[in-house]
């Protein structure tokens, strides 16, 4: 099996319901996402998103365009102060329980997968983000945690 790192772009946090939220983009395609799929995984975001509890309000999201017809759409919300809420969403994708084969048709997955191996690329720089923005200062400050974000690059890049 033929292993290739994909490509990682970073777009602006948005606001929704809310939440502040990071955003980061896996493909092969260097034109990036198409708009309709990325379109319709926001659409279906503002379901994917946890309640309040206290927590800053702040979550990531990584989309991943599968080289198939899958798209995906992960979202990770932070909870509880120091523990991290999973949904997840697929279309395009049959085998996840998606209705056909249109990458814009999203669907919520159940529990069990928490992302590929380009997806959970952001896991490990989110995790320190957090603790160094809102869990180790006097001051918590949500704006330097949005400000941190993975470079772009392939998902194989650590900087």
């Amino acid at each position: 099996m033929t292993f290739t790192e994909k490509l990682l772009t970073v777009p602006a946090p948005i606001e929704v319901g809310g939440r502040r939220i990071k955003r980061y983009h896996v493909t092969y395609d260097p034109a990036g996402i198409e708009p309709g799929v990325e379109r319709a995984a926001y659409a279906l975001l503002p379901e994917l998103l946890p309640e309040p509890d206290g927590t800053p309000p702040a979550s990531f999201v990584v989309l991943h365009r599968g080289g198939d017809t899958g798209a995906y759409l992960n979202v990770y919300s932070w909870a509880w102060d120091n523990a991290l809420h999973f949904v997840g969403a697929a279309a395009g994708q049959p085998v996840l329980g998606c209705p056909d084969t249109d990458p814009t048709r999203f669907v919520r997955i159940g529990p069990g997968l928490i992302g590929c191996v380009w997806e959970l690329a952001p896991l490990l720089h989110e995790r320190d983000a957090w603790v160094r923005h809102l869990l180790a200062p006097d001051r918590p400050d949500l704006d330097g945690y949005l400000a941190d974000s993975l470079a772009a690059g392939t998902t194989g890049d650590r900087a």
